[in-house]
This record gives structure tokens, C-alpha cells and sequence, in this order.
């Protein structure tokens, strides 16, 4: 999809509107592992979430290439929203974003505040971007989709940051939603010859990339009732699904009481505030600690962007996991 040097130029592109972010190893993370666990904080983006380096790359692109566009619309639940909204400020294009009835009121909130126009449209996200889709046909604007080769190599300059400051990771849990992070982290990985082995996470709840997987086909689900709304996914892209199926070892399911226990370990072992898809990956790895004991590993804190209302239910352990249990 992109070689070194594209994602060098991206590198630069991103670089100029926010700064690395951080990757530290948490002792008491690794304590509960039982492994060396270095997070990489994409929480610290100026949207709370990785995707803003697609959205960076993706519209650097549009202003540069075709600069009469008259104006982007896409559909989201939240941090691909905000990723266009705050690239198209930032280049002088006006966007228009179709979120779910339902969709986090401080998600709503923060494209908003980020200038974009925001249209509630059916009960999930697939809903959302088939009449964005509809709407971009008739009002003759720029379709931006949740998988792209421009965001893709956006979103793999935080796999680039990582895997060059940690290129001795043995394995790196990614979250699985429209594909592009972990798609990102496969091919950083591959340019930069290293063999860390990468693992997506999803939700029991929103398994269609993980049924997929294991098909080798796409797979469609009738439902994504996850509270982890970064990972509810119906339909799975076919080429991302090639690709995770070419470069990731396997994907994991991780139950919504296993990701809110991971959100609580955040909060009390990191001071991290982190949204149910960022908090997943540590699901995944406490699901498999016996095979990660001693290792090093990677986990991608994709995005801190969780209303108060639902954050302050898992940390009381009110979504039947006890703090006892599920911190262990």
C-alpha cells in the first residue's frame, strides 16, 4: 500500500500539526500481566484518538490534489468523525458528519467543536454511512470513508513512533474497528523488518472481523451491541480484512466486562482515562496471560474518549464485574 518513504512523508505531515506521542512501560500493568506492557498513549492526540493522523494525511492529500472539492462528508461513531472535522478545519474544508441516533452526546460535542456539521441518521453506524454515502451522491461532496490508503498511512505513523523507539516488542495488541490501525501497525511493521508478532482484538459483541478471520471471507453481522463503540463493526472492509489476514497472527474476543475491568487497571494503575476500543487490548492480553509471561508487549491505547456517565459506571463495577475480580 505504501512504501518507507510515503510514510516518512506522512510522518511529516502529522508531525507538523501535534508531536510524538508517548510509550511508556507501566510497572504495575506489567505486574498483573505477568510481561513487560508498553502502552502507546494515542489518548494524547489533539482529538483524544489515533485516528486524526489519517484524517491529517487524508485531507492533506484532498487540498493538494483536488483543491476545488466542494466540502467532505463521512460517517462515524466518534474518533473518525473528529479525525476529518479537525484535519478539514485545519486545511479550510467544510465537512458534514452523519452519526448514529444515540451516538456519545460528548463525541457529538466534540466534532462540533471542531466545526463539523453534525446529522443524526439511523440506529448504528452502518445506518450512518449508507445515507452519508447517499447524501455525498446527491450534494455532489467528497465521500470519506473509514479505510483508506491515506488513512492507513496516516494512522501507521503511530507504529512507526513505537516500533522505532521499541523494536524489540514480541507481540503488539491492536483493536479492531474499521481496520486501519492494525492495518497500519502490519505494514510499519513489514517496512521496518521486524518480527513482532501482531494481534487484533474485538468485541464478542461485534465479532465480524474475527468471523471473518477465521472464514476467509467477509462475514456480516446483524448486530453490534457493544459498549465499546470504536469497535462496533457490522460489515468488514475486504481489503483490510486481506491484509489482517495476511499479516496478524490471530484476532481476539474480549467480552464488555472484560474491557471495562481494563478500563478500571488503566485508571488505577496509569491514571489513563481510556474509551472501551483502547482498553481492549489490555482485555486481550490479561485473556492471554499464560502465553505472554516474560515477553515483551506492545498495547495500543487507542483513544480516551469515553462519556463520564458510562466511564463512571465501569469504574464503580456496576456492569456486573466486581473490582475484586476483575482487576486480578
Amino acid at each position: 500500500m505504501f512504501d518507507l518513504r510515503q510514510s516518512e512523508r506522512a510522518q511529516d505531515i502529522v508531525h507538523a500539526a501535534m508531536p510524538p506521542t508517548p510509550a511508556y512501560a507501566w510497572p504495575l500493568l506489567s505486574e498483573r500481566l505477568g510481561a513487560t506492557a508498553i502502552v502507546k498513549h494515542e489518548n494524547h492526540t489533539p482529538t483524544g484518538a489515533f485516528k486524526v493522523r489519517g484524517g491529517l494525511v487524508y485531507v492533506d492529500r484532498l487540498k493538494r490534489e483536488r483543491p476545488g472539492t466542494a466540502g467532505l462528508i463521512s460517517a462515524t461513531t466518534g474518533n473518525h468523525g473528529q479525525s476529518i472535522a479537525y484535519a478539514a478545519r485545519r486545511y479550510g474544508v467544510p465537512v458534514t458528519i452523519y452519526v448514529p441516533h444515540g451516538n456519545s452526546v460528548e463525541k457529538n460535542r466534540a466534532m462540533r467543536a471542531f466545526g463539523a456539521t453534525l446529522v443524526e441518521h439511523g440506529q448504528d453506524f452502518q445506518s450512518a454511512r449508507e445515507e452519508a454515502g447517499r447524501r455525498a451522491r446527491l450534494d455532489g461532496l467528497e465521500f470519506v470513508p473509514s479505510f483508506h490508503p491515506d488513512l492507513v498511512v496516516g494512522v501507521a505513523t503511530y507504529a512507526l513512533e513505537l516500533l522505532r523507539k521499541a523494536p524489540d516488542l514480541d507481540v503488539l495488541y491492536v483493536p479492531i474497528g474499521q481496520g486501519s490501525g492494525i492495518c497500519g501497525c502490519i505494514l510499519a511493521r513489514d517496512l521496518l523488518g521486524l518480527r513482532t508478532e501482531i494481534i487484533g482484538v474485538q468485541s464478542t459483541e461485534a465479532p465480524s472481523f474475527a468471523l471473518s478471520f477465521a472464514a476467509g471471507t467477509v462475514v456480516r453481522t446483524n448486530s453490534s451491541n457493544t459498549r465499546a463503540d470504536g469497535m462496533a463493526t457490522r460489515v468488514p472492509d475486504a481489503e483490510a480484512l486481506a491484509m489482517i489476514r495476511k499479516g496478524a497472527s490471530r484476532i481476539v474476543q474480549v467480552t464488555d466486562d472484560e474491557i471495562a475491568a481494563a478500563i478500571r487497571a488503566y485508571w488505577t494503575d496509569t491514571h489513563n482515562l481510556t474509551e472501551g476500543a483502547g482498553a481492549a487490548p489490555f482485555a486481550a492480553a490479561m485473556q492471554e496471560k499464560a502465553k505472554i509471561r516474560g515477553k515483551r508487549v506492545g498495547l495500543v491505547l487507542t483513544g480516551g474518549n469515553i462519556d463520564f456517565d458510562l466511564f463512571q459506571k465501569w469504574l464503580d463495577g456496576s456492569e456486573n464485574v466486581t473490582a475484586d475480580t476483575a482487576l486480578v
